[in-house]
């Protein structure tokens, strides 16, 4: 293993074009991305990795080891090294009751042997599971970027009201008659699209700055994901979950979210139902909530967000934690099995990669994987879709569930010069 010390340098987004355009001079494959808050990071980069569709049983199935670094690395800190792993997603599994599938693979990604890691202190630094220096081309992308940005466009198209009304008034139905007690029902943005996605997320990110943001393409597409949200981090046997549930437009007063009775009960309902599913697994007793009803802004919204801790036996691995928490607990509904049958009746689309999770599998520094929302996908022939979608309860009102989704959707919309709907 190697670790070198590479100072200061660009920002996440500017390092991300640089790479992609050195890597485009070299003929190397395109670099992917984690942007926010992964693994104690403000940023890692996967500088040149190739994806391909994969079985979903085998997304971010990687075994942790700690292999002796050699020679010791100067000035290298004893935590945070994350080497390498397997960068990528994996979609929402269920389709409408149409049959209807996505227009990109369940699930995609690579292995990337290096990593080029920016710490809480702005400190760039290249990490390998091999004895490989950093190349030049990539030093100088990191401390030194030159590339510009490249102009995109998104025409965008909002979900069908009609339908998005219809999925909730059913849901209210099937909450009344006591199918299940909340559901999160989902629409999709759809758009045509000119440019590079890998320029769309670094410009989005840039602007954004959401906690969860992560970017993988390849000649299947590419998924950029602008999401707030933890789905599962895992760092030895100890296992996170920060759902998010209850919304509030960013422009409004933080305190009404908190006071709203039907956004708490959205989030303590879900809060239960990971509690639920951690527990399936975990050693008992060690399910613990850490945060309750946390306010906490992301952009163009307020939300709700809590946090669940498990302790998992040591032999747990990855399938077995995706069968047990999969699809995350914040996009289906409770009880979870019932409700993922509905909302394949009363959404006409697939979901795609929105809802499923985009993320990283280090042997060294465990898992860490978003709840892919705010996610726009885009498949090779220029169109894009952004899912919105929100959590229903008996308290719900249809107009209000659609407004929520375009307050979701509209920091997103405005990069591409869409007014608010």
């Amino acid at each position: 293993m190697r670790v070198e010390r590479l100072g200061g340098g660009g920002t996440p987004a500017a390092v991300l074009r640089a790479l992609a355009q050195v890597n485009a001079e070299r003929d190397l494959p395109a670099p992917a991305a984690l942007i926010g808050d992964w693994f104690g990071a403000r940023a890692v980069l996967a500088p040149a990795v190739t994806t391909r569709p994969v079985d979903p049983r085998t997304a971010f199935d990687v075994p942790s080891h700690r292999p002796r670094v050699d020679p010791e690395p100067r000035d290298a800190g004893p935590t945070g090294t994350i080497g390498g792993g397997w960068i990528g997603y994996r979609g929402y599994p269920d389709l409408p009751s149409d049959g209807r599938t996505p227009a990109l693979p369940e699930a995609a990604g690579g292995w990337t042997d290096s990593v080029l890691r920016l710490d809480g202190d702005d400190c760039w630094w290249y990490e390998s599971l091999t004895d490989t220096p950093c190349p030049t081309h990539w030093a100088d992308a990191v401390t030194a970027p030159r590339a510009t940005r490249a102009p995109w466009h998104i025409d965008w198209t909002p979900p069908d009201r009609k339908a998005h009304r219809s999925g909730i008034l059913q849901c209210l139905d099937a909450i009344a008659a006591g199918e299940v007690y909340q559901a999160c029902v989902c629409g999709q943005f759809t758009g045509n699209v000119t440019g590079d996605p890998l320029h769309f997320f670094a410009d989005a990110a840039e602007a954004t700055r959401p906690a969860r943001a992560a970017y993988v393409g390849g000649d299947w597409g590419a998924v950029a994901s602008l999401s707030p949200e933890l789905y599962l981090a895992r760092h030895g046997d100890r296992v996170t979950s920060s759902p998010i549930k209850g919304t509030l437009s960013i422009d409004a007063d933080p305190n009404e979210l908190r006071a709203s009775v039907k956004d708490v009960a959205e989030n303590v309902m879900i809060v239960d139902l990971v509690r639920n599913d951690l527990g399936h697994l975990a050693v008992p007793g060690s399910v613990t909530v850490t945060d309750l009803l946390g306010v906490h802004p992301a952009p163009g919204v307020w939300h709700l967000v809590s946090t669940v801790t498990a302790t998992m036996p040591p032999d747990t691995g990855t399938p077995e934690l995706f069968d047990a928490s999969f699809p995350p607990a914040s996009v289906t509904g409770c009880p979870k099995h019932r409700a993922r049958q509905l909302l394949s009746t009363w959404e006409p689309t697939p979901r795609g990669v929105y809802c499923g999770t985009v993320g990283f599998a280090s042997p060294l520094a465990g898992t860490e994987l978003n709840v892919a929302i705010r996610t726009v996908e885009f498949d090779p022939s220029g169109h894009a879709t952004l899912g919105v979608g929100g959590g229903i309860t008996i308290d719900s009102d249809p107009d209000a569930e659609w407004q929520e989704c375009l307050d979701k959707a509209s920091s997103i919309l405005a990069l591409g010069g869409v007014p608010r709907l």
